[in-house]
């Protein structure tokens, strides 16, 4: 009988793990059915006692999760990291980000500024605490859990968008401007656990541990990520 081991996973890493759940089955003989959304309601689903066997957040939510009881103790790994980086609409003028200064400028010059509900959103607040842009600006759009923050910039709703590179990348109609400069930048890892509630513990270890692996790197750096 086939082993099916489900999870679920915030929407950052869902090329990388589609892609790597497809060269896992082939090579184990293991079904792996991952559903992706975003990470404010996958921690959400994890808490409420949901029945799967893998979880694929970023390392700090996973840590709660972990130290909650919802992770087997020990079995969280990362995997991938992934930096940030500003996207225009296609066609768009594009801004120097060469600094902190030019981001801090070209942030003030746009008329709507997009990030999302995960750690790149978060990381945008505090630089924009730091410029003097309060949170309830009407020049922040949050994007809703689950929605590209690249979509909403390429139908025109924003003029600039924040995020990881890997979540821009492939977004039609969007052109990606570069990474934050050095002195700004952020970089989210993602890891991936065994559920308290997994029926698989064991399996799902191993999955985790090709998900870690060297031979996955090539499909990480395909999708804007790299190896963590």
């Amino acid at each position: 009988m086939t082993i099916t081991i489900t999870g679920i996973s915030s929407m950052a890493t869902r090329l990388i793990l589609g892609e790597l759940a497809q060269r896992y089955e082939a090579a184990k003989g293991v079904k792996v059915t991952i559903a992706s959304m975003g990470g404010v309601d996958a921690a959400k689903r994890v808490r409420e006692g949901e029945q799967t066997d893998i979880v694929i957040l970023a390392s700090g939510p996973m840590g709660k999760l972990e130290a909650e009881g919802h992770l087997a103790a020990g079995s969280v790994k990362g995997f991938t990291r992934s930096g940030m980086a500003i996207a225009v609409r296609q066609g768009a003028p594009h801004p120097d980000i060469g600094s902190e200064a030019a981001v801090k400028a070209a942030v003030q010059a746009a008329n709507r500024v997009c990030y999302s509900t995960g750690p790149s959103g978060d990381h945008l607040l505090q630089l924009c605490a730091k410029w003097g842009i309060a949170a309830d600006s009407d020049k922040l759009l949050k994007a809703p859990p689950g929605v590209p923050v690249g979509s909403l910039v390429a139908k025109g709703e924003a003029d600039l968008g924040f995020q990881q590179l890997s979540e821009l990348i492939h977004v039609q109609g969007l052109e990606v401007l570069g990474p934050l400069p050095p002195e700004i930048q952020n970089t989210t890892i993602f890891a991936a656990g065994v559920s308290a509630m997994s029926a698989h513990p064991a399996e799902t270890a191993d999955l985790i541990a090709y998900l870690a692996s060297p031979g996955t790197s090539e499909v990480k750096r395909a999708q804007g990520m790299e190896p963590a």
